[in-house]
């Protein structure tokens, strides 16, 4: 194959991949505003707090923009040939992927301290969780947590004795999401339960903490996210070699976008 002929199949190679990134930022972008504005359907059709689905909706919205930011900058750099959007296109990439890198690196090297900080947060969550009336937003989501693994409190269901004087009314009392099955008062059977409930029988209660259930998911599942995190920096090594080739031989003085406009 003539060098000619291997920048085209580079040229368009670079198109077409970029082509699907923006279309699929497009998606991301258009979904997470359905799920922004439609949030209270998903809630009763999943059993999701509604503050979880605002957070996902921000996620997929600045995943979605920066997808299309990307897609479009290989796009138009590739199938232009400006040297300028392929160097932005490829500074863009690399910094992504650095940052990738550098949170990898973070969470190995400090998991304890972040296992830590999140056993306090929990318990913070737990010890202010209301006696009376309906949880919180932060509240919903633990419920949420619990009843989706299938656990009780961080370490286990002895994290809810230590709740404060606010709450020693309430004999014995324990969220409702530990439970096995959703209380009768939950007419929803899609939605998580919230609030307290009466200590309910050993054998009604889930008897593993989230903090167990969390690490087991994660042994479960390591293969699979290593995995998916190779692959992905694969691909985007992928995308910067070709980026750095187009850039690297196209014609310094060349026009294309100026004579094509």
């Amino acid at each position: 194959m003539s060098p000619k002929s291997c920048l085209g199949c580079t040229k368009w190679f670079l198109f077409l991949l970029n082509l699907l990134f923006f279309f699929l930022g497009i998606f991301l972008l258009a979904f997470s505003f359905w799920l922004l504005f439609d949030r209270q359907s998903f809630a009763t059709v999943l059993g999701s707090p509604l503050v979880s689905l605002r957070v996902w909706s921000y996620a997929f919205s600045g995943v979605g923009i920066a997808t299309m930011l990307l897609g479009f900058l290989g796009c138009l750099g590739a199938l232009k040939e400006v040297k300028v959007m392929l160097g932005l296109y490829f500074g863009l990439l690399l910094l992504l992927f650095t940052a990738q890198i550098t949170v990898a690196i973070i969470v190995y090297t400090q998991r304890t301290t972040l296992a830590t900080k999140v056993a306090v947060y929990t318990e913070e969550l737990i010890r202010g969780y209301p006696a009376q009336g309906p949880p919180g937003d932060t509240h919903e989501s633990w419920d949420a947590v619990q009843q989706q693994l299938g656990c009780c409190g961080w370490k286990g269901p002895q994290d809810w004795d230590h709740h404060d004087d606010a709450t020693r009314d309430r004999d014995g009392a324990i969220a409702c999401s530990c439970l096995r099955a959703h209380n009768s008062t939950h007419k929803t059977p899609s939605m998580f339960p919230h609030g307290r409930c009466p200590m309910a029988a050993l054998q009604d209660i889930f008897p593993r903490g989230c903090k167990e259930r969390v690490q087991t998911w994660l042994a479960g599942n390591l293969v699979t996210i290593v995995g998916v995190c190779i692959g992905i920096g694969l691909g985007e090594l992928f995308l910067l070699m070709l980026s750095m080739f187009l850039v690297r031989n196209l014609d310094s003085h060349y026009e294309k976008l100026l004579r094509g406009l």
